[in-house]
Formats: structure tokens, C-alpha cells, sequence
């Protein structure tokens, strides 16, 4: 192919991408998958989640190893082999000419891909910034919102880590005020939580954070009532979505929210290192970006992308897992990791000595589940049921929780399942005997 030609289908390749017929998805499972989205297409999302045989289509998509049982999905997701295929295509693309194929052919691709992540956000394209993950969004919209000394913000005990100690370095450099709210979950009553935050609102709170999806534990958080009510008083709301999008079948807008920050790695199962970010049209232009940018008060939503040299075939792989997604579908797949969190807890939840951190009712939990076992330590847990069964899971100890945290995706079998019930079974009877 003359040199020419082939820079034309290489920038041709990379703009359609993952949006084109020829997608790397639709040749690997077009056929595969649109048999077995026929054979339940006349089932509810519900009764879909436990058909075996459908889900097992989509087991077969992914790589993961068989000498571990990864139950740690909440940290990072493994991508399915269609997107690690499209960033080994665009890094070896990349690497034989790197300034010019990154910069004249892959930079043009992000266009497309913020359409993408748009219409699965359900949102304009014009609020969407595409970067590394939700410590870089959130912390974006955290130092670059103009809060002044005395403006207090409200969050929790529970929150992140990372978005726990941006504000504090905002208390610390600005003088503002960072004041937090804890609470004891498993919480099933909605209003408990909004009144909470509601009591910690003063007449100078400027801003609620709100994580959608607590990480340590999995309760789902009212946020549309928290932000409603907080925007009575007059308070913008930010919220975490790192555990949400990907997963729950919402739209950004439903959560009444100004501003919203989530990692692409977790439950969408992009690539390792992809974010996005959203603001509210209208907020964009008082937000300094948070590296640098010719015009900083900007109202255009890609100021916050000038980021300098970085990974574009991880950005270009984000296009490949949203078309994996999105012929799952977003319901089946709440629905299907709901079930699969339910599948194991419910099967341990009566066992002596067992306890669990999470609700079972999908209105306040998905996929994220904590389990403890009396007289077991959080990291012993942890460890010991991979050295002994080689699961993987994660242990947690912090503010009042002392537990594993277990997290299954679509790609997580029930026989997988069913070894970390034998496991936990089997550790609780041995402290018992």
C-alpha cells in the first residue's frame, strides 16, 4: 500500500474506530452475540441474569486467569480481549512514528469517543472531558472550583480517600471549611441518610459531595434526593460515580448533580487509566482547569484535557468497551451483577460467625458486598483465602468497617461463586471448632 493510502486508512481506522461496523467488537462476536441476545430476547432483564448459558457468551470475552479468583472488581477490571486488542493496535501504531500518528491520527479520534461517551452518559458532548480516572476528575473540579475562606463543603466519613484529602488541602490552603458526616452502613431508609446531610448544611456551605456508590461497602446513595435538597439551599453538588457508571443503568442528568467524576477502568472495563468527567454546561467556565490552558476561565469543556503527552491508545480502547457494554446492555448488566453479588451472600449470610456489611435490597446495593467473620481479622480474612483458595478479594479497616470487600463482574462465574461460599464456610467453622 503506497505511503500515502495507508496514512489515509490508518487516520480512517482511527477515527471510526470502535464506532464502525468493522470494529474490533463486531468482528469478534457479532455472531456469537446476537444468537444468544436472540435465544432471551423474549426474558426481563431479571431472569436473563441467571440464564447461564447467555452469560457464559459473554465469559468467553475475557482473558482472566484460571489459577486466581479475582472477587476485586471494585478496584480495577480486567478489560475484555477486544479492548486490550485495540490498544496493542493503536500503541503499535503509535510507535512507528509517535509524534506524528499520536498527534495528527489518534488525537483525532477523541471527538468521536466524547460523542460516544456522551450518549452513554446521556448528556451533551460539550460536557464531557476524557482523562485518567475519578482522583484526576473530581480533584479537577475540587481545586478548580473558586471557594473562598469560610465557604464550608459537606461530605462523608466514607467518602474517598483521594477526594477526602483535596479538600483538606483546600481547608488547608484556602482557610475553607470541610466538614464530614459518617454513618453506620448497611442503611435501608433513604430519608436517614438526606436528613444527615441536611443537618451539616449552614448558611455558608457551598458544595455536597456525594459518592454514588461507596466504595468501601456498596450502599447506593439517594443522590438525587441529597442534591435536590441541597440545591434548595442554595449548594452546588459534585458526586463520585467511580463504582456507579459502567454499572447502574442511570443517565448522568437523573442524578440532578452539577458535577460528576468516574474511572472508565472499573465496571465499564476500559482500559487501565480512563476517566471522564462532566460538568454542567453552565459551570464550565468558573472551573480553572487544573493544568495549564491558554484561556483558563474557558467555557469550552476541553480545557480540561491539556494533559501534554499521554496515552492515546488507552483513550482510543475506551470506544471498543463501550460497544462491549452496549450490546450487553445496561439493565442486564445491573441486573446480572446484582444477582451475582446476591448469588454468594445470600448463601452465607445464616452461617455462624458470618456477617455482612451490605444491604440485599437492589435499591441500596449492587455489586460491591462486605462480609466479616467473627474472630477473623479483616487482612487474615483477606489473606487467607488467597493463600488457601487463591480468591482475591480486598480486606478494609476504616471508619467502623472491618471487613472484606467482594466484587463480582459480568465475567465471574457461578461456580466461582460457589468456591467462595465453600471457602467462607469453611473458615467460620474452623474458628467455631
Amino acid at each position: 500500500m503506497p505511503t500515502n493510502d495507508r496514512r489515509s486508512f490508518l487516520k480512517m481506522t482511527a477515527l471510526a474506530g470502535a464506532f464502525s461496523t468493522n470494529s474490533l467488537f463486531r468482528q469478534a462476536h457479532a455472531a456469537d452475540w446476537e444468537a444468544a441476545s436472540r435465544a432471551v430476547g423474549h426474558l426481563d432483564s431479571g431472569t436473563i441474569a441467571q440464564n447461564e448459558d447467555y452469560w457464559s457468551v459473554i465469559q468467553r470475552s475475557y482473558s482472566v486467569s484460571t489459577q486466581i479468583i479475582n472477587l476485586n472488581n471494585g478496584g480495577v477490571s480486567p478489560s475484555p480481549i477486544v479492548v486490550q486488542q485495540a490498544v496493542e493496535r493503536y500503541n503499535q501504531m503509535t510507535n512507528e512514528g509517535p509524534s506524528y500518528y499520536m498527534w495528527q491520527i489518534l488525537d483525532q479520534g477523541r471527538e468521536p469517543l466524547r460523542h460516544k461517551l456522551a450518549n452513554l452518559a446521556g448528556t451533551s458532548a460539550e460536557e464531557i472531558a476524557i482523562n485518567r480516572n475519578s482522583t484526576e476528575a473530581l480533584n479537577t473540579i475540587i481545586y478548580g472550583l473558586p471557594l473562598k475562606a469560610g465557604d464550608e463543603v459537606v461530605g462523608t466519613k466514607q467518602d474517598y480517600p483521594n477526594m477526602m484529602n483535596a479538600y483538606r488541602q483546600r481547608a488547608e490552603r484556602d482557610g475553607i471549611v470541610y466538614n464530614q458526616i459518617s454513618f453506620d452502613f448497611p442503611i435501608e431508609d433513604n430519608d436517614v441518610i438526606v436528613k444527615a446531610y441536611e443537618q451539616a448544611i449552614t448558611p455558608r456551605t457551598k458544595l455536597v459531595h456525594i459518592t454514588h456508590m461507596v466504595n468501601w461497602t456498596g450502599q447506593l446513595m439517594p443522590v438525587q434526593q441529597i442534591a435536590d435538597m441541597a440545591h434548595a439551599h442554595g449548594c452546588e453538588v459534585i458526586v463520585d460515580g467511580a463504582h456507579s457508571f459502567g454499572l447502574l443503568d442511570f443517565k448522568i442528568p437523573d442524578l440532578h448533580c452539577d458535577y460528576f467524576g468516574t474511572s472508565l477502568h472499573k465496571f465499564l472495563a476500559a482500559p487501565i487509566g480512563s476517566g471522564m468527567m462532566w460538568v454542567k454546561k453552565d459551570k464550565i467556565e468558573k472551573i480553572w482547569p487544573l493544568t495549564c490552558y491558554g484561556n483558563p476561565r474557558s467555557p469550552d469543556i476541553r480545557k480540561f484535557e491539556a494533559l501534554g503527552t499521554r496515552s492515546f491508545p488507552i483513550e482510543q480502547g475506551i470506544g471498543e468497551a463501550i460497544n462491549f457494554h452496549e450490546a450487553i446492555g445496561s439493565r442486564r448488566k445491573q441486573e446480572r451483577v446484582f444477582y451475582l453479588k446476591n448469588y454468594w451472600a445470600m448463601r452465607v449470610k445464616d452461617v455462624p460467625g458470618v456477617k455482612l456489611h451490605t444491604s440485599l435490597d437492589p435499591r441500596f446495593s449492587c455489586a460491591i458486598c462486605g462480609v466479616s467473620i467473627e474472630g477473623v481479622t479483616s487482612n487474615q480474612l483477606m489473606t487467607t483465602l488467597f493463600d488457601r483458595y487463591k480468591i482475591h478479594t480486598v480486606g478494609i479497616d476504616y471508619e467502623k468497617i472491618h471487613c472484606i470487600r467482594v466484587t463480582p463482574h459480568v465475567y465471574t462465574t457461578t461456580a466461582d461463586l460457589d468456591k467462595f461460599v465453600g471457602a467462607i464456610g469453611e473458615i467460620a467453622a474452623s474458628k467455631k471448632s
